[in-house]
């Protein structure tokens, strides 16, 4: 239905929607559409999928929208489609306002995505198509991937918490666990396609097995990771305090290929706006929780998210927060200014913070951990690294002569470019010179290169004649990656 048809996807928020994007991509692909070409005149099919975490996410969609409106109507047959969170919440009104949208689509009926499009072009009118429940996990859906040698692997959606400023559960449904075989099966034909990292992704990752009734699936998942023959990194994102067990951190410290890292959302330091938020666990909690993961991993990198200016939240709260923030010792945090969604408790809670003391005591916050990371990551200097070469993540490779990859604990490397050719996906062993607050640099020459079959894969992909898809950039949760401003990162800040 799509032949000789070009498509865009332009997305927005978490590691979830990314992953989603995905699976679009391979959707329109298997119906016929191609990628738009990136120096082209425009795609055929334009599709915006959606966050709605952030206040100002309809502004942002709504304002695409109208710089699009004259494009459409000066090209006949172009087609604008609208998916993810923000359309699963607005529905009609997307349509209202942006009457030349065709079609709108929400979180748990992507598949539809084509089927819908080509209704809207045979019926000259919008569809609108919102499923309140899930029709098919998504990992059922054709996938067109970004990345030859890293891959994400959905093991469950939606979330069961309900944290007072999240809308997140409200858009994606109640937690619903995939079977362990179907993950297992679907890594280990990526790993015979050359991929070599995966990501177990979940809106709270590591609740999986609630959905079936065992505590310890997820420990369980991460160990039977480790004997899949040919995968070299697992990561996970996100977790909940609640419900990381020891049983986790041991299965981290066993397994060698689970790699020495965690993104642990804090979201607050003080018990009373936890208790406000309707988190689940304390300050001493999670305190516990950064000791136990250190005594196990010594070299782990932890990171975490942290919302400032929660309602209520007073200078003294504030201070718990900075305090719980030195102790950790955060390699990265992800720092956001309260946003208040419609639709959430915290939106009606009396004592919103007015929005200049959020913003100085957000940068008082983003100061402190820039500090930390940055002392943090001068332990690194001297330390003799394996780095998975990346595409894409060092700007300045070109003209500095470098190559860019990340360390087993997921922080940002920048290298000299060994002699002999190296691909994204290749292992590049190198010893750290210097630190700076958001990544490393390896000055000297190489002390060992590794070709590998993720670096095959890679090879292989980009010797195709096929167009590479506009709009999903896929790149694991980063660390060392700076946060300067109030946007989704990792999990959203929502987990």
């Amino acid at each position: 239905m799509g032949v000789n048809k070009s498509y865009e996807i332009r997305t927005y928020g978490c590691q979830m929607n990314v992953h989603d994007s995905e699976r679009l991509s391979g959707l329109l692909e298997e119906a016929g559409y191609v990628p738009a070409p990136k120096d082209g005149e425009g795609a055929d099919v334009i599709v915006f999928n959606t966050c709605a975490v952030r206040e100002n996410a309809d502004n942002r969609l709504y304002g695409n929208l109208g710089q699009l409106a004259p494009k459409k109507a000066a090209r006949p047959g172009m087609q604008i489609a609208v998916g993810g969170c923000l359309a699963q919440k607005d529905r009609d009104t997307i349509v209202r306002k942006a009457p030349w949208v065709d079609v709108v689509f929400g979180t748990h009926n992507i598949g539809k995505l084509p089927v819908l499009l080509e209704r809207a072009r045979v019926q000259e009118e919008a569809q609108v198509e919102i499923a309140e429940s899930l029709e098919a996990f998504p990992s059922t859906l054709p996938t067109r991937r970004e990345s030859a040698y890293a891959a994400w692997v959905s093991i469950s959606v939606g979330c069961n918490n309900t944290c007072t400023f999240c809308i997140v559960p409200a858009l994606r449904g109640k937690e619903k666990d995939r079977r362990t075989g179907d993950i297992l099966a679907e890594i280990e034909a990526l790993v015979a396609e050359g991929v070599s990292e995966i990501t177990l992704l979940g809106q709270n990752v590591n609740a999986y097995g609630s959905d079936i009734g065992d505590r310890e699936a997820f420990s369980k998942l991460l160990r039977a990771c480790g004997r899949i023959e040919g995968l070299e990194r697992v990561r996970f994102t996100s977790p909940h305090p609640r419900d990381f067990t020891d049983d986790v951190i041991a299965a981290m410290a066993e397994t060698p290929n689970v790699m020495p890292q965690l993104h642990m959302p804090l979201q607050s330091g003080s018990d009373t706006v936890l208790k406000a938020m309707r988190r689940s666990y304390r300050q001493e909690r999670f305190l516990g929780i950064i000791e136990k993961v250190r005594a196990a991993m010594p070299d782990a990198a932890i990171s975490t998210d942290i919302i400032v200016g929660f309602p209520g939240e007073t200078e003294e709260d504030f201070e718990q927060t900075l305090h719980t923030v030195r102790e950790s010792r955060f390699a990265q945090a992800f720092t956001f200014q309260y946003s208040k969604r419609p639709g959430t408790p915290a939106a009606d809670m009396e004592g919103q913070i007015p929005k200049a003391v959020v913003q100085e005591r957000y940068e008082r916050l983003v100061a402190l951990q820039e500090e930390i990371s940055w002392e943090e990551n001068k332990k690194q200097v001297g330390r003799t690294l394996d780095v998975m070469v990346a595409e894409g993540e060092g700007r300045k490779d070109e003209a500095t002569h470098r190559l860019s990859g990340r360390a087993p604990d997921n922080r940002l490397v920048h290298f000299t470019r060994p002699e002999e050719p190296v691909r994204p996906g290749d292992m590049v062993t190198v010893e750290i010179t210097y630190a700076a607050p958001h990544h490393l640099l390896a000055e000297g020459p190489a002390k060992a290169v590794r070709r590998t079959r993720a670096g095959d894969a890679w090879e292989k992909r980009n010797a195709a004649p096929a167009e590479k898809p506009q709009g999903v950039l896929l790149g694991l949760p980063t660390i060392g990656a700076p946060a300067p401003s109030p946007a989704p990162a990792a999990g959203c800040g929502c987990d």
